[in-house]
């Protein structure tokens, strides 16, 4: 987003005037200054280090960035503080915390806006329940288990304002239908929060105890640690994506008619795999194993995989050795362990005239199974400049007549559901169309039909 959409900006002006009349209170007489400075200047020195190139390298670029990281500090402060005093304590380190993209400004104004909500809304849903007085004071013991459950309330009050906020940003930033902007984000914020809440409540009780504010930083050490580690994760993740885009990129450059098919093939195993109630931490091998299906490609000679004419059983035997050598680019990259296999037997039929190893049945690995069913869609209902693009309907009554033989029948029919629930969106995926805007029929090769090697009209081209 480089430029702020109109509604945006609309949106982003309200969030800043509530947060403003939020915060408002806490400005007359009487307020306690001296727990919002140290909150509020505790809160912005955690999130000054992100913004420090020196530092970062210093940790190897593994700085905790971005705000999320400390909002122990906000909940300490929505369980310590008045709702406007906790408002208050958001804003400078929102201000002064790194943001990766622009335009900075509207994010900055944004993100503060947004946090102090959300520690307003912490601060009713504690104060409600007693949040301060089961705190303890001094010498005074805190009221457990019972604090958990303000500091609980707060979490939660703190979560829902910030994804609702963060829901509605997105549509109107970004443009996403209403279902879209809000998916998932309560599902994810949920048990990350849910630790803040302790450690927020960890520190207001030794801020409240007889050893004062000095004792409540000591929560923030294993906090910090924890979110250093959480960074080196994202890291990870991060070289993990990188690593399969320059794949996925290499073998677009390569093979131009099916640039986009790998993405979407991709898309199209997760929702196969989400059919079949997959639990979320497999997701991403699935993916993976979608994506990556075809870079054995890069091994196959480019005037065959851009031929125009029929292909030769030479030329055929050739392609089919693309998935032996997928397998073998990608044998030694540890977290693609599980999506190897499916590049390996993506092409493997139910019956046993697959390739290249002709397994059959339940001896071919389930993401091989997933993958093959997405390939074949995709294929069919994608324009290429050699073949005309079939109809969703039509795609799917294919791949029905085929299920059994050549796929799997449970995977056909999680991908038949999951269509009816979420639609598809075919694209063109060639660079160029013949002239006329005509698309001719699928090439086919010239080896017999009754080759157990030979083409399908659900697979077309491999």
């Amino acid at each position: 987003m480089k430029v702020v959409p109109p509604a945006a900006r609309v949106y982003i002006g309200c969030a800043l005037l509530a947060a403003g009349a939020c915060a408002l209170p806490a400005l007359r007489p009487g307020a306690p200054w001296e727990s919002i400075a140290l909150l509020a200047a505790l809160y912005a020195l955690c999130e000054l280090p992100a913004r420090c190139p020196l530092l970062g390298r210093a940790l190897g670029g593994s700085v905790p960035m971005g705000t999320g990281s400390f909002f122990p500090v906000l909940l300490a402060a929505a369980l310590l503080l008045p709702p406007a005093a906790a408002a208050l304590t958001a804003v400078p380190g929102s201000l002064l915390a790194r943001v990766e993209e622009p335009p900075a400004a509207p994010r900055r104004a944004w993100r503060a806006a947004a946090t102090a909500l959300a520690a307003w809304a912490a601060a009713h849903a504690a104060g409600a329940l007693g949040g301060p007085a089961a705190l303890g004071h001094g010498r005074s013991a805190p009221d457990f288990p019972y604090a958990l459950l303000p500091a609980g309330a707060a979490a939660l009050a703190f979560c829902l304002v910030l994804t609702a906020l963060d829901g509605g940003i997105r549509a109107t930033a970004d443009g996403l239908p209403a279902r879209a902007a809000w998916w998932g984000l309560l599902g994810r914020a949920l048990a990350p929060h849910a630790v803040h809440g302790l450690a927020g409540l960890m520190m207001a009780v030794l801020w409240r105890s007889s050893h004062g504010p000095v004792a409540g930083l000591f929560v923030l050490l294993p906090m910090y640690i924890s979110c250093w580690v959480f960074a080196q994760y994202h890291r990870e993740r991060a070289a993990h994506r990188a690593t399969i885009r320059a794949l996925v990129q290499a073998v677009d450059i390569k093979d131009r008619y099916t640039r986009g098919h790998s993405e979407r093939v991709g898309h199209a195993s997760v929702l196969i795999a989400r059919e079949l109630g997959m639990p979320e931490d497999r997701l991403d091998a699935v993916r993976f194993a979608g994506i990556l299906h075809d870079v054995g490609k890069l091994g196959v000679p480019t005037r065959v995989l851009r031929k125009d004419g029929p292909l030769t059983p030479e030329e055929r035997r050739v392609i089919e050795l693309h998935p032996e050598y997928g397998h073998e680019i990608v044998r030694g990259i540890g977290f693609l362990d599980e999506a190897r296999a499916a590049i390996l037997h993506h092409h493997e039929r139910m019956d046993g005239s697959g390739y290249p190893y002709g397994l059959r049945g339940e001896e071919i690995p389930e993401f091989a199974r997933m993958v093959a069913v997405a390939d074949a869609f995709d294929a069919m209902t994608s324009n290429r400049s050699y073949s005309r693009a079939r109809p969703v309907p039509v795609a799917v009554a294919e791949l029905e007549r085929c299920a059994g033989t050549h796929f799997d029948p449970r995977m056909v029919g999680a991908l038949v559901r999951a269509l009816d629930r979420h639609g598809w969106r075919p694209a063109v995926t060639a660079d160029e169309t013949p002239s006329g805007g005509g698309v001719p029929k699928a090439r086919e090769a010239s080896a017999p039909s009754t080759s157990s090697t030979s083409s399908t009209p659900s697979e077309e081209r491999a």
